[in-house]
Parts: C-alpha cells; structure tokens; sequence
C-alpha cells in the first residue's frame, strides 16, 4: 500500500470550493493561493480535455498547490424515464421562450470521470477531491501511488465514516447551508438539514480517536472570520468556501447568476432538483418557484434537459431560468478581489483552539 501523500495544508485555512458551471478558474484558484489559501479546479461537467487546460493554466499562474474536483456518480435509473419525459413536456415553454429545443438524453452519461481520473493519474495534482459518490479504495490506492491525496465530499455522518474506512485523506463535510449541489451519495436521497457546525461536530464523534482519522473541512454557510473561527473549534482543520467568491474578480460567474445574486427581488435560496435532478441549494427564482415541485430525482438527464436553456438564458441575460447556486449567506457576496474574501475570513491565531488534524 502506498504512504498517503499530504493533502492541501495552506498558511489559511481557507479552500476556495470548486464551482461547476463557470466560477471556477485557474485565475480564482491562483489568487486564493496567492493570497495564502488553496482549493480546487472544478472538472465536473468539464471535457477532460478542458480540464487537462485548466490544470495548465492554474500551474501558469501558481507554484502552490491546488486539487481538482470530480463528479463521481452512477447513471440515471432507467425506471426515471417516464419521471423526466412528464418534466420535458412540463419545461416546453420554457424552452420555447427562449427558442430552444429539448436535447437528446444520454442515460448512460458518467461525465467522462475515468478519462478525467486517467489525466489527473498522469499528470498529478496535489489533491483530488470526489462529489456525488465515494471513489473506493481502489481509487484511493491508485492516486496516492501518484503522490496525490484524496477527499470526499459528504453530507452525513454515515458517509463520513464509509468514506474514512476506504482510506481518504479528507472529508469535505457539507453543511445544510452550503451552496450548489448537495453531497448526498445518491440521487433521490433527502439532504439533512443540520447546520454545518452541527454535522462536524457529529462527524467528529463518528469517526472516534481510531487512526488514522482524515482531516475535516467545513463546507457551508461560511461568512465571515468568527464562523471559521467556529468550524475549526468544532473540530474542522480548515474551511470551503464557494458563495463569497462567486462575485469576485477572479470568478468565472455568468452575467446572469452574478445579477440573480444581486436581486433584491430574490430573497431566500432553497434545496431544489428542478435544473439537475439532485439536490442543490440556489436562489429561489421564477423558474425553481414553478417547477421545483415537479422534478424528478434523475441525474444527470434532468440536468442534459435543462442545459440548453440555462445556456440560453445566460445569453440572454436571463437570470431567472439559470441555475443560479449559492448558500444561505450569498448576501455577504460582494464584488472584488478573492484575496480579499481570504483576508477577512483569516482566523485570529489561537494557540489554544483544537485542530481538526487530530
């Protein structure tokens, strides 16, 4: 068995998460670690070909260390097919409003995870962090004979403790309050609904004083400097961070998602399957208030259904039909540099407070 590789570890405990869709960029992962924090590329829904550009990109701008994400999932159910065509035939109009046309469905679609795996195998980066399932102590093995450490993204305690059994280096523990898709491990499963220092706090008393134990990242609901100084006396070792960045001037954020977060007509976000067929926590906009109630559990086809719209309406500047994703705190998004947004959430030094390297 190889020796596990060290994960991220920066100055700051600060990880800028990876945002699937367009705020990611190697601009936005260079400044955080520029600024003395780290995080990760997005490879979800990325060819790996784009990917394998903006491992290159961020290696051109950086000298630090940074990880990558992958969507790691099984296919649709079959027995969805029904579910998802009653949806198309509900979303016509919508599409129609945009002069669009309903795509092609690919219910065997895996995001190309094993060629963007084969890249990451070939062309290493620090770390590899998987969302939507647990990447098996196969997976686990085969990167860190590549000198790459390995995390997971889980929303429950029982995950946590699955996933730490399969030898992963970190958890990237996901609070109710977090932006973006869920980290269930299944596609019809109901997130929980505990507060990010809550299920760090469970997970901690999961996972015990066995060794070894990976290290515990917060994800969700992070604002400002005392809610990280909360997360690592919690136990966390360091924090995710995706809303506050969205709006910064390294982020690849759409003119349409940046306007929808600006909307003083949008006042809450809430968990919905009606762009991707997963759980994800965005803005609450005309399109989810319609069409959240009817969406079935069916990912990725619900998400192959909506894209051409949501492509659409960022063009057109509509911010109500795109997937607008972002956390309970996304009013403390403001625009400006992402060295910023470190630099106010940089804990106080606390000799005395518990590390979540335990």
């Amino acid at each position: 068995m190889s020796p596990a590789p060290a994960p991220l570890a920066p100055p700051v405990p600060v990880l800028v998460a990876p945002m699937a869709g367009g705020p990611s960029t190697p601009e936005l992962v260079a400044a955080v670690a520029g600024a003395g924090g780290s995080g990760y590329l997005s490879g979800g829904n990325l060819t790996p070909e784009a990917l394998a550009d903006q491992i290159a990109r961020t290696r051109e701008l950086t000298d630090r260390p940074f990880g990558v994400n992958l969507f790691w999932y099984e296919p649709a159910e079959p027995a969805a097919r029904a579910a998802v065509q009653e949806y198309a035939e509900l979303l016509a109009p919508e599409l129609a409003a945009l002069d669009v046309t309903a795509p092609e469905l690919d219910w065997e679609d895996l995001d190309r995870a094993s060629e963007k795996l084969d890249l990451l195998l070939s062309d290493p980066v620090a770390e590899v962090s998987f969302t939507f399932g647990l990447p098996g102590p196969e997976v686990v093995e085969r990167l860190h004979a590549a000198g790459t450490a390995v995390a997971a993204t889980v929303a429950d305690h029982h995950a946590a403790r699955c996933a730490a059994t399969q030898g992963v280096d970190r958890l990237c523990v996901q609070g109710a309050e977090a932006g973006g898709h869920r980290g269930t491990l299944t596609t019809g499963e109901e997130p929980n609904r505990l507060t990010t220092t809550q299920l760090v706090q469970q997970v901690v008393r999961a996972l015990g004083p066995t060794a070894p134990v990976p290290l515990i990242t917060a994800a969700g609901g992070v604002t400002d400097r005392a809610e990280v100084e909360a997360l690592l006396t919690a136990g966390a070792e360091s924090v995710q961070v995706g809303t506050l960045f969205l709006l910064t001037d390294e982020a690849g954020t759409s003119t349409a998602h940046a306007a929808a977060l600006q909307d003083p007509e949008i006042t809450e976000t809430v968990v919905t399957r009606a762009f991707s067929g997963r759980p994800a926590r965005g803005l609450r906009s005309r399109f989810v208030a319609a069409h959240d109630a009817h969406a079935p559990a069916a990912y990725p086809t619900v998400n192959q259904l909506t894209r051409p719209l949501r492509t659409a309406a960022a063009r057109a500047g509509d911010h109500h039909r795109v997937s607008a994703w972002a956390g309970t705190g996304w009013r403390q998004a403001r625009p400006g540099p992402a060295a910023g947004v470190v630099e106010a959430l940089t804990p106080t030094p606390a000799p005395g407070r518990p590390s979540g390297s335990r």
